[in-house]
């Protein structure tokens, strides 16, 4: 698989097709600016409370970025359907904050809180119903660039929700190159998002997280892409992240 321009703006495409079927972007072929003022109008609707629009708010302690793959698994699968169709609605919008969870559980509610306290999960939710939070906190900087881990393997939790396969193994590839650890799990929590909400990602399967500069240095096939405005480049779309199909 070659990771082309037109390749990356399918892929940016079926995604907007898939979260907002609505918008007149979506009845015409889809340009990077056509992509980019569609995401725009998106979290828009997701500040505002417009449209249904939610967000989810994840106060972070500090970054294990396998224990976070895991613990963002578990938080997207116990999400009610209807709950984590707004959300998917809303580009999966997610707005993260420094804090300790373990000292806030008293003052707010939280969907989901991990295993070693290191991240929790709000919402999803309109962002009027968050703002004690997010004013009390201040954003998660991770201005740090990432650097490369040899790879891990993380087990999905287990849940009750209903599947009609058998757990799978695939491999989680990240793009390091010019990516800070805030922009991981920006890049990241979108693609795990996305990904459980379709099922490509369930209960029990097993994710092997491996970093590499560029995902183009790779062949592929993916089940899922994480592609977004390229930063350097802005009127060029980046794949971020890739989820292999099972192995």
């Amino acid at each position: 698989m070659t990771l082309s321009p037109e390749l990356l703006l399918t892929v940016a495409a079926e995604r907007l097709r898939a979260a907002r079927p609505d918008l007149p972007a979506c009845a015409t072929p889809v340009t990077p600016h056509s992509l980019l003022a569609a995401k725009e109008r998106i979290e828009g609707d997701a500040a505002v409370g417009g449209t249904g629009g939610v967000s989810t708010v994840v106060v972070v302690r500090d970054v294990r970025l396998a224990s976070w793959v895991r613990e963002t698994c578990a938080f997207v699968l116990s999400l009610p359907p209807e709950q984590a169709d707004a959300w998917r609605r809303s580009f999966t919008r997610a707005l993260y904050l420094a804090g300790r969870p373990d000292n806030l559980g008293e003052r707010f509610t939280f969907a989901h809180v991990a295993a070693d306290g290191s991240a929790a999960w709000a919402g999803p939710l309109p962002d009027e119903a968050t703002t004690g939070l997010r004013r009390l906190l201040k954003t998660f900087s991770g201005r740090g660039p990432l650097t490369a881990w040899r790879p891990v393997t993380v087990d999905v939790p287990r849940t009750a929700r209903h599947r009609d396969r058998g757990p799978v193994h695939r491999d989680l590839y990240l793009a390091t190159e010019d990516l800070t650890v805030s922009d991981a799990l920006v890049q990241l929590g979108h693609l795990l998002s996305e990904a459980v909400i379709d099922g490509t990602i369930g209960p029990g399967d097993r994710l092997t997280l491996r970093a590499v500069p560029r995902l183009t240095e790779l062949a592929g096939p993916y089940a899922a892409l994480r592609v977004d405005t390229d930063r350097r480049h802005p009127n060029e779309l980046r794949a971020y992240a890739g989820l292999t199909q099972e192995n």
